[in-house]
């Protein structure tokens, strides 16, 4: 559910393209979009106060054979939620979990894997080496 809530739209969509169709769905709730509050702790493991509000959508679908699937995602992006919504209640079948698996879940995690190591990649060519820095190790 984390790799669906970080995924956009455009991506999870593009991954659906290539995999089996998805089954039709009931919405239960939403997609709604909310506020919730984030919770912050000084030092660690001070006492909690409320650092901010954040935007999150969230929603609910039924299949019809009474796999439920929810999703809540960061941003007002309610076919994302939706998305993920179906998704989850999908993977619930094992009949359709494996398909969705290899067409969507595993590229999706592909994807995020790269990017993350192209960022590490940038990252690490502006990383400065101080001379006594490296003396002292």
């Amino acid at each position: 559910m984390g790799l669906l809530a970080r995924a956009g739209h455009d991506a999870i969509e593009a991954q659906l393209s290539a995999a089996p169709p998805l089954p039709p769905h009931a919405r239960l709730r939403g997609p709604e979009t909310g506020l919730v509050m984030l919770r912050g702790r000084a030092g660690g493991d001070g006492a909690a106060f409320n650092l901010s509000e954040m935007t999150v959508t969230r929603c609910a679908v039924s299949l019809a054979d009474g796999a439920v699937g929810h999703a809540y995602v960061a941003g007002r992006d309610q076919r994302q939620a939706e998305l993920a919504a179906v998704l989850d209640a999908a993977l619930q079948d094992p009949a359709r979990r494996p398909a969705l698996m290899a067409a969507v879940i595993e590229p999706l995690a592909a994807a995020e894997a790269e990017a993350r190591a192209a960022q590490s990649r940038k990252a690490a060519a502006t990383r400065v080496q101080f001379f006594t820095m490296a003396t002292m190790r």
